[in-house]
């Protein structure tokens, strides 16, 4: 008779436990299969679900492409042969006679070191006054000068060197070794010589930046296509900012993998699977390889393209479906394109939720078990 008493409330507590999971249900890392496909459009929800086969590959491997405008690319590199304010000049005087109006007693000869052009494009010289530098080479300004000399003193002698810079400076800020302002001098004119001025990048060649801001035009490239595309090694001009920063470019991963967080881009394509690989992979006890969802808001030309469509405005709500234990499902996730923003989930296998159910039912039946064997 106690036996069949135990019997009895070993049953009552086993199908209280399952009433209340049934009514309150599991606990889940996010919504299943069915969940999700409850929200599509063709259930009355909001976000288009799409299988991704070759075709849709094809139509979302859209990667924003970066590159300089033709006003960039377009500029000639800078000259050492037109003075430009900024300038630092070497000028060296010499006169005919033995007591000219600069060189006085002791020879003839005057250097006049370090004359910076001002910001109007003029240097002084002494007896010829305020000289419009600027604009002219080394040679008209000594021809110039050499012109101003000769009404107060006989057959002057004038040399003009450019002492440093070449009228222009570059500001470098970010992940280079040394930030700071550096003129444009002969062997810097160009970015790449630039940069390598500064010492280099000092993050991952493979996912830095290069920005390059002129006036109110902004133009970024990648630094690997700096070197892999020559047109991209624009010449400099004065005033340009050069900023050297890691990509921005980020997913979010949630769901049955092994790290769920917000990562950050490791190359400049990143496909679905090697996403995957980047949170550690897919968890082998709870995840369902055939429910990989990537989801995004699409462009409307995007969007119109995968479903076939031409009505579509705005973005759309797109959730892209992944089945990795298909025969080509691999291959498909490989040429998959993440992007910027895009949220990767992946949902538990069915047997993870039946699992959970039996560790529920033990856990509430295994006291009573043990009160049995205890009054027993």
């Amino acid at each position: 008779m106690i036996f069949q008493e135990n019997r009895w409330a070993k049953s009552v507590v086993t199908l209280t436990v399952i009433a209340l999971l049934a009514g309150c249900g599991l606990p889940q890392v996010g919504p299943n299969k069915r969940q999700i496909y409850a929200g599509s459009v063709q259930r009355e929800g909001d976000s288009f679900i799409v299988t991704v086969n070759d075709r849709v590959t094809r139509a979302t491997a859209v990667v924003p492409a970066l590159g300089f405008s033709s006003d960039f690319t377009g500029a000639a590199q800078l000259t050492s042969d037109v003075i430009r304010p900024g300038d630092i000049l070497g000028l060296t005087i010499w006169e005919n006679v033995d007591d000219g109006l600069l060189t006085g007693r002791t020879g003839n000869s005057t250097p006049l070191e370090e004359v910076q052009v001002d910001s109007s494009g003029f240097i002084f010289v002494p007896y010829a006054g305020r000289v419009k530098a600027s604009g002219n080479t080394p040679n008209q300004l000594r021809e110039i000068i050499t012109s101003q000399l000769e009404e107060q003193t006989p057959d002057p002698q004038v040399e003009v060197r450019r002492v440093a810079g070449d009228g222009s400076t570059v500001s470098l800020v970010g992940s280079v070794g040394a930030q700071g302002v550096y003129p444009i001098e002969r062997p810097t004119r160009t970015l790449s010589a630039m940069l390598a001025k500064a010492g280099g990048v000092t993050i991952e060649p493979e996912i830095a930046e290069i920005t390059v801001i002129r006036g109110s035009q902004r133009g970024k490239i990648w630094f690997q296509d700096l070197y892999d595309n020559p047109s991209l090694d624009i010449a400099l001009r004065a005033g340009d900012r050069i900023l050297v920063e890691t990509d921005t470019r980020s997913f979010t991963a949630l769901g049955a993998t092994s790290k769920q967080a917000r990562v950050p881009f490791e190359s400049q394509d990143l496909s679905a699977l090697e996403a995957i690989a980047q949170v550690g992979g897919l968890v082998s006890t709870t995840s369902d390889p055939t429910g990989v969802f990537v989801m995004r808001n699409e462009p409307a030309e995007i969007a119109n393209q995968v479903l076939g469509r031409g009505d579509l405005q705005g973005a759309q709500r797109m959730i892209y479906v992944l089945n990795l234990k298909e025969p080509n499902g691999l291959f498909l996730a490989r040429d998959f394109v993440i992007r910027d923003g895009d949220t990767l989930y992946v949902t538990e296998a069915p047997y993870a939720q039946w699992s959970k159910t039996i560790s529920l039912l033990l856990g509430a039946v295994t006291p009573i078990a043990s009160i049995d064997s205890l009054t027993n």
